[in-house]
Parts: C-alpha cells; structure tokens; sequence
C-alpha cells in the first residue's frame, strides 16, 4: 500500500525545501523527496535576496544564515562608452534589513531550511529518493511513485507538489500545456579564482559577440558566459584554451588565474528557456517554482521567484490542507496569487533580450535609451527602482503568521546533510 502523508514535495530545491518547512510549522504534514544524496553540489544560482533574506529574519533563521561563509552584492553596474562605470541598480538605497544580494552556496542554504525543518514533527526529508511517477487514481493525482534507498515504493498524498525545476517529471508531451517565449541565447557556467578582494558589484562585461556576467564570490568569480543558442558544441570543440582567451578579452584582471580553469569539463551547459504553465494545477497537484515557469538567468531573480512561489502556497493552502478541504479552486489561487509577478518578471526579461542580450551577440551595440547614464547620474536615486525589481521583486511574499519564530543563534545549527 506504500506510505502515507498530507503533502507530498518533489524536489528539495529552494521552493521545495521552504514550502516543506512552511507547512510542517502549520502542524500539516510535510514529505519532501529529494533525488540526491546530499545538497554538496555545484548549484548555478547562489543568490540570496534582500526579500529572502527579510523572509529568513521572519522564520527565526536570520542569525544563523548571516553566520554562513559569503559575499554581498551591493551594486549593479554597467560600463560605459567612455570606460567609467555607471550604477544603474543600488541596493543600498532599499528600505530593506537587508540591503544587498547574499552570494552563498546553495547547499549551505538548503542544509539551513533541513536542519530548520528537522525541529518540526510533521517534516520528513528524504534524501536519494526520487520520484518516478506519479499515481492516478479516480480521475486525480493520489501520490508519487518513487525509487529510494530500498527500492521502489509509493507515498500516497492530498496533495503533490512539483518543485523538481524546469525539467520536472510533471512536464512533458502528456503535460499540461506550456506558453513558450523564444530564447536566442544558452549560459554557461564556470569559476576562475581571483588575487585579492573581490568588488562587491555585479557588472557584466561584453565584447564582440561575447557577454559575461562574473558574479563575486569568495575568492572566486562565478562566471555566466553567455552565447547564441545551440552553440554547446561549437564552444567545446574551440577548446578550453579558446575559451580562457575570450574571458581574459573581457576581464583582463583574471589573466593571472585564468588558467586554472583547466579543463571544458568544469564548464557547464544551460540550455536557457522562458516559459510558463497555463495551468499550474490539476486535481491533486501543483507546481510551482521553475517547474511551473522556467526562468531566464537574467537578473538571477529565478531563486527569489520560486521561494516567493512557495510562501504563497504555503499561506494559501496550510489551513486547506490540514482540513483536507484543498480543492481545484484552492490550488488554483496560487497561480492567480503569483502569476503577476511571474508575467512581469518574464516580461522584462524579454525586454533585456531583446534589447541588450541580442544586440551584443550580434556583434551591435545594445539598445539602451542614449540619455540612460546621464538622467542616472542626475538622479542617481533611480537606481532604487531596478534594484528593487531585481532584490525585492512584483509581489513580495512575507511569512504567514504560523510560521514566524524568534530568532535561532547560530550554535543550535543541526549537522546539515551530506557528508
């Protein structure tokens, strides 16, 4: 017959991880099942942002994620044609506890949330357990079929929620039908150590044909190599050393380390996609997160959407749940809840494609507004309004009122999981 719970989560990413929390402080029922071993691995968004980390303050959990190992991110800059550097996005200047970008592993975070998760009775996380299929019965979603640590089984559920990312099980041809917005470019991903400080500023860099976004890190950068789209292969067979020659091009200040890039196998591939379900629901359930609209790495907001995703959802349906009431309707009202800033986001994502993305692959020049650096410079309090899209976002979520505890110092931290 398998095992039983009230909500079972696929995927123990930032949405599934904060939804199973959420809910376990509700007292419902909460299983997430995570496909990995552990969260030790090489993640390509590690942001954390000023919403979340408003949020993380909210559950209690603020002191002990400042005390994890990383960098801020306080400024978005651009370069302009004289060669200066101009701010077109200032993080300082949000009314937030927290005004900066936090750049921290994403297992670090993930292991946060667990160890957080572990305190509440009605939350279980297993690890290396991935679901398989889902099962159907009398017309609905009961549960989810998986493959664990030993062996196959089933966890049958109220409600199942799709958090497994842009690639979900959920999707597919038999899937629910998805509204696509054409990409020209993919992302690839890699680390070049850095000598010395890194500035905490977000500036992307664009040559002839090339752009990099290098994200500060802890004596490293974190680099998004942006290309024309089906070029994977291409890119490979030019070599690595090809590829150290195009970086030192755009960032000269990494020619000393640059070599330690040893190899195109630290370089990894995202096939980059925008695209959103028409419905996020059927009877039994949901998807949020990238597995209801994939995201494009533009802005790195894709973090902060689905985290949002999961606030909402766990606000909107905690009391359903636990009254065994959570209806098509409910489910539903996430979608309504959360699609604005969904079709915002993406909408200015494809401005920024189209506008500076396309133009700088191509070989042109973006096609920014000419008097852009001299209003900012005049009024650099403008700066405020794209870092607050990017930091805080459409329709920031706050923690619901069941969820919110006392602040947790930093030495009741569990062990994590992983090795």
């Amino acid at each position: 017959m398998g095992d039983t719970t009230t909500c079972a989560i696929i995927g123990g990413g930032p949405a599934g991880m904060m939804l199973g929390l959420l809910l376990s402080r509700a007292g419902v029922q909460a299983t997430v099942l995570e496909k990995h071993a552990d969260f030790l691995r090489d993640f390509r968004g590690d942001t954390v942002h000023p919403s979340t980390l408003g949020l993380l303050d909210e559950l209690g959990l603020g002191e002990r994620f400042a005390a994890l190992p990383q960098s801020r991110v306080e400024k978005l800059t651009v370069a302009t044609g004289d060669g200066a550097m101009l701010t077109v996005g200032d993080f300082r200047r949000l009314r937030r506890a927290h005004p900066y970008i936090a750049m921290v592993p994403q297992w670090d975070l993930l292991n946060l949330l667990a160890d957080a998760g572990r305190d509440e009775p009605s939350f279980t996380l297993r690890m290396s357990t991935a679901a398989t299929d889902l099962i159907r019965e009398n017309g609905r979603v009961a549960g989810v079929r998986y493959d664990g640590p030993d062996g196959p089984g089933e966890l049958r559920a109220d409600l199942t929620v799709a958090c497994d990312g842009r690639s979900s099980m959920v999707r597919g041809p038999s899937g629910p039908p998805v509204r696509e917005h054409p990409v020209g470019f993919d992302a690839w991903w890699f680390r070049v150590p850095v000598r010395g400080a890194v500035a905490p500023f977000l500036t992307p860099r664009a040559g002839a044909g090339r752009l990099a976004v290098p994200i500060p890190r802890t004596g490293y950068l974190q680099i998004a190599y942006l290309g024309p789209k089906g070029t994977d292969q291409a890119l490979r067979a030019r070599g690595i050393e090809a590829l150290r020659r195009d970086i030192v091009e755009l960032m000269p200040e990494l020619a000393d380390t640059v070599d330690e890039l040893a190899s195109m196998d630290e370089v990894k591939h995202l096939d980059v996609r925008l695209d959103r379900l028409r419905r996020w629901h059927t009877d039994g359930l949901l998807c949020i997160g990238d597995a209801a609209h994939a995201m494009s790495p533009i802005g790195g907001v894709g973090i902060n959407l689905a985290v949002q995703d999961a606030v909402a959802t766990a606000s909107l349906l905690a009391r359903p749940l636990r009254d065994r009431r959570a209806t098509g309707a409910k489910l539903d009202a996430v979608r309504r809840r959360r699609l604005l800033p969904t079709v915002v986001t993406q909408g200015l994502q494809r401005i920024l494609h189209r506008r500076v993305v396309a133009p700088i692959l191509s070989g042109r020049r973006p096609t920014a507004p000419r008097l852009l650096p001299a209003v900012v410079r005049t009024l650099p309090q403008l700066s405020a309004v794209p870092a607050y899209l990017v930091g805080v976002g459409v329709r920031p979520e706050r923690a619901p009122g069941f969820a919110r505890r006392a602040p947790q110092s930093a030495t009741t931290e569990g062990d994590g999981v992983g090795p």
